[in-house]
């Protein structure tokens, strides 16, 4: 016999030693954190006052005091990348005077143009800034290029702090500010670069747990517009959309592109006709070949059968080709294939024949939304290594947009077998390639706006 067997406490000789532990436990309290859901956000409200010139340390050292050799160093680089310098330069300017030293970054200082103001209110002045140095002095550019580069693929700020070293705040700071920067402004320096052909769509994510959408613009293989909407109806695509119109219309004042690539969401066809009431919605082809696939790749005896006929049916020249083969493909399923949601798929492909046959008036428009997909790819796996987005909507509409300018800008990968310039943007022009460095060429790209 052991001493449990001897002695079996009932629950009353625990009571007094339950109260001790209760009264030593500090109850936990549910803070429900506050974040705002107003996205307080103009990328146009205010305009950058500096001018990022590309420049090499020891260059720019050599030059800061001569006004001589500055000048003539500053209407070369105005001759040559006329973009990067507001319009009214061309009339003229004035060497202003040369800042205090920089408290964050000592021994760099930066000098101050004025130039007549295109209203006549009067003269603006602007901050001529070296690309290696990073906007408000926040560090070199060198310094910063490979974080960020990281940070394409969602790589968390407290990482970036513990292999680079700074704070996480550090971090989140640069990576928020680039998001103020305009995404078209930034990767579309010339007016009539901008493309007339669009794809837009919405990429379902999580935002303090709640379902959001990131309202996507994408042409020329760019990322043109990505805002975060609360809501999938017009309204708020409207709103979300909209950013791309203003930041567009910045760039050219009389801008109006043709047609708009959707998967057929009404709401995004109403938003977009809203913004731009001349442009035509083509639908995606894709879409419906998808479902119809989802639903008919069991079918081993006719699969392959159904999907040749669909992929004839894209290919068509002309109108009439397209109508005629999608008529006799409706034909051949109701006769041929078994009633079911297989049945319907195709079904509902050839009843939407007026909406694609669309796409035959813009042969510059795109079909299916395989750029746009190609994109927004990388954009969920950003967003699954952020765990989506938490805290308030403007520093989630900031994340967005600063991943998008960061994704145009980013070097492809060096067994890539495309030979293109380091980044995507720059409308496609080998003209607009300043550096090799792929964040010098961003804040380049983002000086002036």
């Amino acid at each position: 016999m052991n001493l449990q067997d001897t002695y079996k406490p009932e629950d009353k000789d625990l009571e007094p030693v339950s109260a001790v532990q209760r009264s030593l436990i500090t109850p936990l309290t549910n803070h429900k954190r506050r974040c705002s859901l107003k996205k307080d956000f103009d990328p146009l409200a205010n305009k950058s006052k500096q001018i990022c010139i590309f420049i090499d340390e020891e260059e720019y050292n050599r030059i800061l005091g001569d006004a001589t050799a500055f000048r003539q160093y500053l209407d070369g680089m105005i001759k040559q990348y006329p973009e990067l310098f507001p319009v009214m330069i061309q009339q003229g300017y004035t060497l202003h005077d040369i800042l205090m030293e920089s408290k964050k970054m000592p021994g760099i200082r930066l000098r101050r143009i004025k130039v007549k103001a295109n209203d006549g209110s009067g003269d603006e002045v602007f901050t001529i800034r070296p690309s290696f140095v990073m906007p408000y002095m926040v560090g070199y550019t060198n310094d910063v290029e490979k974080p960020l580069f990281l940070r394409r693929w969602g790589v968390p700020h407290w990482a970036l702090a513990y292999v680079f070293g700074r704070d996480e705040q550090y971090w989140y700071r640069i990576d928020n500010h680039i998001g103020r920067n305009s995404i078209v402004g930034t990767t579309v320096k010339n007016p009539d670069d901008l493309p007339e052909d669009l794809l837009a769509d919405e990429k379902h994510t999580r935002f303090n747990g709640q379902k959001v959408y990131i309202a996507t613009t994408v042409a020329n293989d760019c990322v043109l517009g990505a805002s975060v909407s609360l809501d999938a109806d017009t309204e708020g695509l409207t709103e979300a959309y909209g950013h791309f119109k203003t930041e567009a219309n910045n760039v050219s004042q009389d801008y109006e592109p043709k047609t708009v690539a959707t998967d057929g969401w009404t709401a995004t066809k109403l938003a977009w006709q809203y913004l731009f009431p001349t442009i035509t919605a083509v639908l995606c082809f894709l879409h419906s070949f998808i479902k119809i696939r989802d639903r008919c790749k069991r079918m081993k005896g006719q699969y392959e059968e159904i999907k040749t006929q669909v992929w004839e049916i894209y290919h068509s020249d002309d109108k009439n080709t397209f109508t005629q083969r999608i008529a006799g493909f409706k034909e051949w399923a109701i006769e041929k294939m078994p009633k079911g949601n297989g049945l319907d798929a195709v079904l509902k492909l050839c009843n939407k024949a007026p909406e694609f046959v669309k796409a035959y008036d813009h042969p510059s428009a795109y079909r299916t939304s395989n750029m746009l997909d190609r994109h927004m790819d990388p954009m969920a796996r950003y967003l699954y290594g952020c765990r989506y987005f938490h805290g308030h909507l403007t520093s989630a509409e900031y994340s967005t947009r600063s991943w998008a300018l960061l994704h145009n800008f980013h070097p492809y990968s060096p067994r890539a077998k495309i030979k293109r310039i380091p980044s995507k943007s720059e409308g496609n022009s080998k003209k607009y390639k300043y550096t090799e460095s792929s964040m010098t060429m961003l804040l380049l790209s983002s000086g002036k706006q």
